[in-house]
């Protein structure tokens, strides 16, 4: 079997892709990434130096670069993790969410419609929802649950979404879709929440926190959520949407504190800054849908994941310091240049 996997120098996409290269020995796998700032080819190092995996420089959203690919390839599923997915960026800057979370989707669907795959999976998000008021621990989000975004970035992905949904009634194009709580795990850009309080805790500089850190998320060992994914992959039914949490809610503030007391740093860090534009409140996915239909499981505690991420990013201090000192948008080169 040959795989497209798309954003696959990102932080899900690349452990999609080791967790892959374990799982199913002999796929072809093929990364498709167009670097840009969260796509960090150096993640994939261990992969390209082995040659485990094919990888090409480029945006879904080139139409011509994408058929290319598939008609040399002949990719039989391809599974879609590239995406803008930083919700600050898309207050700043919608204009480029739209153009790959949308307008990409569509050109690697046209390409599945032209050369054919036995699956397309779309890899969506939990926030295409909306939030859950913080009072109601009660209500969950359910795959039925209306779409109703908050920022550019959710609401491009839901866009995406509901052209997948559109190409499988229109076109008959054999698809699935996953919606995912928030994960955490190795490789994870440091501007998001837990890599980013990380490296900030062990350079004791202070930990910018939005509003009271009231606000409360499930949180997902992206190793868990890969598994999932390939199950989702290999036996979901056609047209489906499947949730994927880890029911492992927590406010901002407990990750932080959490994060903290295992490093040993004072609490004295927390710095609370004025609160993002339209954040939502809450959170939580209801995976019942996926648990009973794969028998899937979140097998990694949140007690036990944060521990392993926590230790992941203290032996591997040079990949993360890399990104923020942006040495890692020069990866590229020096790994090519030569080629």
């Amino acid at each position: 079997m040959k795989v497209l996997v798309t954003g696959g120098a990102g932080f899900i996409g690349s452990n999609f892709l080791y967790y892959m290269r374990k799982r199913r020995p002999d796929y072809k796998l093929v990364c498709l990434d167009a670097l840009t700032y969260a796509g960090n080819l150096s993640t994939l190092d261990p992969l390209l130096k082995n040659n485990e995996i094919d990888f090409v420089k480029g945006s879904i959203s080139d139409r011509d670069l994408v058929y290319k690919l598939f008609e040399e390839y002949k990719f039989d599923y391809v599974v879609n993790f590239a995406a803008e997915s930083h919700v600050d960026r898309s207050i700043t800057n919608p204009e480029i969410f739209l153009q790959t979370n949308i307008i990409g989707t569509q050109v690697l669907m046209d390409a599945c419609r032209k050369y054919g795959i036995k699956r397309f999976h779309q890899v969506s998000t939990d926030e295409v929802y909306g939030d859950l008021p913080l009072d109601r621990p009660d209500l969950l989000f359910t795959e039925e649950t209306p779409i109703n975004t908050s920022s550019p970035y959710s609401a491009s992905k839901a866009s995406a979404d509901l052209m997948v949904q559109a190409y499988n009634r229109t076109f008959k194009l054999p698809v699935t879709i996953s919606r995912c709580s928030n994960n955490y795990g190795p490789y994870h850009f440091p501007e998001k929440l837990i890599p980013l309080i990380i490296s900030r805790a062990l350079n004791d500089q202070d930990l910018p926190v939005y509003g009271t850190g009231e606000n409360v998320r499930d949180w997902l060992h992206v190793k868990d959520h890969c598994a999932a994914i390939d199950i989702i992959l290999h036996e979901g039914k056609d047209g489906e949407v499947y949730n994927i949490g880890g029911n492992n809610e927590k406010t901002n503030l407990e990750i932080v504190k959490t994060i903290l007391k295992q490093l040993g740093k004072p609490e004295s860090l927390i710095k609370f800054v004025t609160d993002r534009a339209g954040h939502d409140l809450r959170y939580a996915i209801d995976p019942a849908k996926t648990i009973k239909e794969f028998n899937w499981q979140p097998t990694i505690m949140f007690d036990d994941g944060i521990k392993q991420t926590i230790q992941w990013y203290l032996d591997n201090k040079e990949w993360w310091k890399n990104i923020i000192n942006g040495e890692y948008q020069t990866y590229y080169d020096e790994m090519y240049k030569e080629r």
